[in-house]
């Protein structure tokens, strides 16, 4: 697909630093707190704490933030990886580091005296996750903190859409992966995002992104098309290749005006849906740096997708791994 210079072979991604903490609701208790179904609210540390006192579930605590779950993903594959953000301090903040080395990350952390940032995902029985997000120290990350030598050496960066609501940020962001001289992706994280930044995301995705990653919704709310076909050729438009995943149906790669369909890999009913967009980037994204046809690397994609709904969170299974790592 794309010839990449052997030196230049990490694929790093920029983003929140949080911590995802998971809870199993109803729709009701999403009504009840005011929750976005299947979208992102941000919301202060009281509201979250209030929320978790209201739930009936216990909650379980793993590593989060969209574009950190990805490249996880992506070292868990074995491929080069690099994390970008801004971190707190104490316990969360030492939980959040010592969990990227462990996964073969390579930390590149801002610190802040500031608490950590956190995300209550609420899970309901049809596998939707609903997210309350407090930014915490991920959003004291300034633009003059982003130079290009948080991608020296990177093949692609990845830049996870919910910084579209820092915009100063998002650009530092940019300019400085084209100076580093790598690709870039934007994930567009939730229709709510969408939303909010269309105007500004029309601007960036003519200028600066190489590879663009909508679900249906985000795709819907940017393009204005309902209709799969439409969908992804208008965002082929805007990026040289455009993704749309279609969940239980697949996924769809557009690129040179072909379209790939990707086949959906495993049968099994999610058990939760959290990261599973984060995830089937880990896999298209590593496929790309590996030099693997675009076909081969929406499979990885979908199978990274796939087996993240088998758990709860957004980690894949030690048998999970095993088995993508198989096909590949």
């Amino acid at each position: 697909m794309f010839n990449f210079n052997k030196d230049k072979q990490i694929i790093a991604g920029i983003g929140s630093a949080l911590v995802d903490i998971l809870i199993n609701e109803d729709d009701d208790f999403l009504n009840k707190i005011g929750a976005v179904k299947g979208g992102m609210k941000y919301v202060d540390t009281q509201f979250i704490d209030q929320t978790i006192s209201q739930a009936c579930s216990k909650p379980s605590i793993v590593p989060g933030g969209s574009a950190c779950n990805t490249i996880i993903g992506v070292g868990r594959l074995g491929g080069k990886a690099r994390f970008i953000g801004k971190s707190g301090s104490g316990e969360m903040a030492d939980f959040f580091q010592a969990n990227l080395i462990k996964n073969n990350v390579e930390p590149f952390l801002f610190k802040s005296d500031s608490q950590t940032g956190r995300v209550l995902s609420i899970i309901t029985p049809d596998a939707q996750r609903s997210m309350l997000t407090y930014l915490g120290a991920s959003a004291e990350a300034t633009p003059g903190e982003i130079t290009k030598d948080c991608f020296k050496g990177a093949a692609i960066v990845h830049i996870e859409g919910y910084l579209l609501f820092n915009k100063e940020l998002m650009l530092a962001a940019l300019k400085a992966a084209k100076q580093a001289g790598a690709l870039i992706s934007l994930d567009l994280a939730s229709f709510t995002v969408v939303e909010e930044a269309k105007e500004f995301i029309e601007k960036i995705t003519d200028e600066y992104i190489d590879i663009l990653i909508a679900n249906e919704d985000e795709a819907s709310a940017f393009t204005g098309f309902i209709d799969e076909q439409k969908a992804i050729s208008a965002l082929s438009e805007k990026a040289e290749i455009a993704v749309l995943k279609l969940g239980a149906k697949g996924s769809c790669i557009a690129h040179d005006n072909k379209f790939i369909k990707i086949e959906p890999q495993g049968s099994g009913y999610p058990v939760d849906t959290t990261g599973a967009g984060d995830l089937w980037a880990s896999g298209f994204l590593f496929g790309l740096a590996q030099g693997f046809s675009l076909e081969k690397s929406g499979q990885i994609g979908s199978l990274c997708g796939y087996e993240v709904c088998q758990v709860i969170g957004a980690e894949i299974s030690e048998q999970g791994w095993q088995k993508i790592k198989a096909f590949i």
